[in-house]
């Protein structure tokens, strides 16, 4: 006798469940085409912001370039190092991870920004070992996806070839509010 009410307790909690949905008037059905809770961001629905630098000067100086992102898309995730890399013509360096950062995992709401450092020793003109730098591309953690911009802050030394950039990027950092 008792299995009965259990059963009609049990059916009628998963209907409640069912029934639920996030509050933000979707049917719960994900279907990929947006960000959720804990998906990468992707960088056609974020703004990015390269600069102002503090650009290094002369060869041997170290240069400082900030970049900000603003997310304007779902809430998303980023969680680990920007992927950048410097291209002069046919030839391409990544930028190497800070090793002195950890990241951490960010969730940002539309609106909220973070921001990463790329920074790089400013290589002379003609040098064999400095790439001169045309562009930087920047790709976020989890993503395919990529932009590119122009870079104007001269060549940038390398460590024992071009290929090698003396740079590095650090994680991504909360920013603003």
């Amino acid at each position: 006798m008792r299995a009965f009410p259990i059963t009609v307790t049990a059916v009628a909690a998963a209907l409640l469940l069912a029934a639920c949905d996030s509050g933000d008037g979707s049917s719960g059905t994900d279907t990929g085409s947006k960000n959720t809770d804990n998906a990468a961001c992707r960088i056609g629905e974020v703004g990015l912001q390269v600069g102002p630098a503090n650009a290094a000067p002369a060869a041997g100086d170290t240069g400082d370039v900030p970049v900000t992102l603003t997310n304007r898309g779902d809430r998303c995730t980023l969680n680990g190092f920007p992927g950048v890399t410097l291209s002069a013509g046919s030839t391409s360096a990544r930028v190497p991870e800070d090793k002195t950062g950890r990241p951490q995992e960010l969730t940002l709401a539309k609106g909220d920004t973070a921001s990463f450092t790329l920074t790089y020793v400013r290589g002379k003109e003609g040098d064999a070992k400095a790439l001169g730098a045309a562009s930087l591309k920047i790709a976020l953690p989890g993503a395919a996806e990529d932009r590119t911009f122009k870079w104007s802050y001269g060549p940038v030394q390398g460590k024992k070839s071009a290929a090698e950039p003396d740079a590095s990027v650090t994680a991504f950092q909360q920013a603003g509010d």
